[in-house]
């Protein structure tokens, strides 16, 4: 089963938005993540983490704020994975999918 790099990109830093949440707005955005979560189940291999920029801040793209890795048979059942997804409900949010693709050579 193929297996994708999803980058969630915002304009405001992870830190920022971790710096600046409500207790209130932190828990309801984990409780969001949480719920997409186990809707996607068995997809997720590695859920991912926040990420700080070490040598760049922004780009034309914004932030990279995330990411995850995921398990789709196709590009298709990958976007039904990705339906709903907590990250994208906050404007300016937007989600990239980049699929692991085999090294030559090695199997």
């Amino acid at each position: 089963m193929p297996s994708y790099l999803v980058l969630y990109r915002s304009a405001v830093s992870p830190q920022d938005q971790i710096a600046n949440a409500t207790p209130e707005q932190a828990q309801a955005g984990m409780d969001a993540w949480t719920t997409w979560a186990e809707k996607a189940g068995p997809a997720i291999v590695d859920l991912g983490s926040p990420l700080a920029a070490v040598d760049s801040t922004s780009d034309s793209n914004g932030f990279l704020g995330g990411f995850s890795i995921l398990q789709a048979d196709s590009p298709d059942d990958l976007s039904a994975v990705l339906d709903g997804h907590p990250h994208t409900m906050q404007d300016g949010n937007t989600i990239e999918s980049y699929e692991f693709l085999p090294i030559p050579g090695m199997g």
